[in-house]
């Protein structure tokens, strides 16, 4: 997709210029939020509460006191007549020129969010500073090449002529991205109607075969989220015959019928290579259930990158098993609001993973957590957070959003200068909660991977999973979704479903389910292929393939999603832990 890198990257440049900034980060907050108040003095939502960027003389201290603390909820009828095409400074200074779609998994629908030109901007800054630590510790060579799995969905244009798409697909078609990405990224191993196929299936298989394409000059693998490479290799486990039979015969396979992409592949696959389908042929039957397949594939691969954290952090087993030795590197930390921080620790391993804040992407604030969850604090500046405690971040960006919680909690590890490095824990709505039981997303993934592990000796692993409270019944109970690689007895699945409902440690869960005031976790197992269904329907209503998230808890709200569920369970298990 890049043109080759150019030399104008001067990586020790990038890293002085981050350790300047995060000496000063204290001032550059203040700077920052000084230029966006600037730069949107005129938006109705600022003026709303009485600020004007070019008349406060103590600008940080009037933010803080007049505007805020907001949610998407707050913001969205803002931002509705945005989409609806008002071209007033509503949010802005000036009209937005796109908006992003989040990826919709928690609510059964995606949020709209603003993205502007310094949202661009901060993604090429950060990407930079990222590449710059991670190239110090992972040199890759000029001639290398980037096996990505990157899918641009297609933008629309909304009733009120603003178009819309999903972050990663604004960014990838941005005008400004080639240029801005050129000297710090390898050539990609597909070519561009491939990343922009219609089709993300057809454009799977192609990225698999490009790889394999130029498999001797693969210096890195990447994919935006953990999910998207281990549905890669899954897939490759399915379609390597396939492959290896193009490349035998130096035609591709049927199955691409999108002509630009049929057309772009043509040229990389040109005439017959015996010699290569020999040599993948005897990869793959060579390897012990698929064991290191990633180096197997690309001899020269450094390591492995895609956000690793949070809801990724069920792939990273899996992934580790395909990349056998290799060093998985995890992404650095944003949202489709914006990017926060960088990861400047790239030889950390995802579980320990820290994220450097970088200074000017935006304002920031940490909410404290309580550990009781009663009584909320005032939140603190960059500057002001404590090691060891937890915060939910509140984002203040270019593009309109002020004060804006972002629902995650982070941990504060250290301090790189005087800028924090956190480590992403988990959103902090909670995802399973009856009556004075609170579970949240890292809760959930904790009692699944107890409960896995008995699993695990009978060598089957969970394939993926998800949640729902039943209130159906009377008291209600938690329902666990799996989907697993093969078939056990019932007597292994009751000792799972045991598991599950002693691995939620919440004083709140286990006294309520002593007292027999929630009922006894339900295990539903489903058919092979139902999560497959779930990323389909989220794909047809628009998101992008590498963008997608599975959701963790599925609510009344995401109907659709809860049918294919139940239209797809096996087999069910009551816990009997508790009686």
């Amino acid at each position: 997709m890049l043109e080759k890198k150019a030399e104008t990257f001067n990586m020790n440049r990038v890293i002085d210029d981050f350790d300047e900034m995060t000496r000063n980060a204290d001032q550059v907050q203040k700077q920052t939020l000084k230029e966006i108040l600037h730069k949107n003095k005129s938006a109705i939502y600022l003026r709303n509460f009485g600020i004007n960027g070019d008349t406060t003389t103590d600008p940080e201290g009037d933010f803080k006191a007049l505007v805020p603390l907001v949610t998407d909820s707050e913001l969205e009828p803002y931002i509705k007549r945005m989409v609806d095409g008002d071209t007033s400074p509503i949010l802005t200074g000036h009209p937005v020129p796109a908006i992003s779609l989040s990826s919709g998994t928690s609510q059964g629908r995606p949020k709209f969010v603003p993205f502007t030109d310094e949202l661009m901007e901060n993604t090429l800054q950060l990407f930079r500073t990222a590449f710059a630590f991670r190239n110090r510790e992972f040199p890759i060579d000029d001639n290398g090449r980037a096996l990505q799995f990157i899918f641009s969905s297609k933008q629309y244009i909304s009733t009120g002529g603003v178009p819309i798409g999903t972050a990663t697909t604004n960014v990838y078609r941005n005008p400004n991205f080639k240029a801005g990405m050129r000297s710090i990224m390898s050539l990609c191993c597909s070519p561009d109607e491939v990343i922009f196929s219609p089709d993300v299936h057809q454009a799977l298989y192609c990225h698999l075969l490009s790889g394999i394409l130029f498999r001797d000059q693969v210096q890195y693998v990447f994919a935006p989220f953990a999910h998207g490479l281990v549905h890669a290799f899954r897939t490759f486990e399915h379609v390597w015959e396939e492959i290896v039979t193009d490349i035998k015969h130096g035609v591709l396979s049927s199955r691409i019928t999108v002509p630009s992409v049929r057309s772009a592949m043509s040229k990389p696959i040109t005439a017959p290579n015996p010699e290569l389908e020999d040599t993948i042929s005897d990869k793959c039957l060579s390897l012990s259930n698929w064991y290191g397949l990633i180096p197997a594939l690309f001899p020269n691969a450094k390591y492995v990158y895609g956000i690793m954290t949070g809801s990724m952090e069920p792939y990273v087993k899996k992934l580790r098993h395909y990349a056998g030795d290799l060093p998985l590197v995890s992404h650095d930390y944003g949202s489709s609001e914006g990017w926060i921080a960088a990861n400047v620790t790239p030889r950390l391993c995802p579980e320990e993973a820290t994220f450097a804040v970088i200074p000017n992407l935006g304002y920031f604030e940490f909410l404290p957590v309580s550990e009781t969850g009663e009584g909320e604090q005032e939140p603190v500046g960059l500057t002001e957070v404590k090691v060891g405690q937890e915060y939910e971040v509140v984002l203040t960006n270019y593009a309109g959003l002020y004060r804006y919680r972002l629902g995650d909690v982070v941990k504060i590890m250290s301090f790189y200068n005087k800028t924090p490095q956190l480590k992403f824990v988990c959103r902090r709505n909670l995802i399973l909660s009856i009556n004075i039981d609170k579970n949240t997303e890292r809760d959930l993934q904790l009692s699944v991977e107890s409960a896995a592990k008995r699993l695990s000796e009978e060598k089957i692993e969970v394939i993926d999973f998800s949640s729902h409270v039943d209130l159906s019944t009377e008291p209600g109970h938690y329902v666990i979704f799996w989907e697993i690689s093969g078939e056990t007895n019932e007597d292994v699945l009751q000792d799972c479903c045991n598991c599950l409902d002693k691995g939620f440690i919440d004083a709140g869960y286990m006294s309520s389910r002593k007292c027999k005031t929630i009922g006894a976790l339900e295990l539903r197992v489903l058919e092979k292929g139902t999560f497959k269904k779930i990323q389909e329907h989220f794909l047809g209503l628009g998101s992008s393939a590498g963008q997608f998230k599975m959701p963790r808890c599925v609510k009344p709200s995401n109907a659709k999603v809860l049918q294919i569920l139940c239209e797809n369970v096996v087999s069910r298990f009551f816990s009997t832990a508790f009686e």
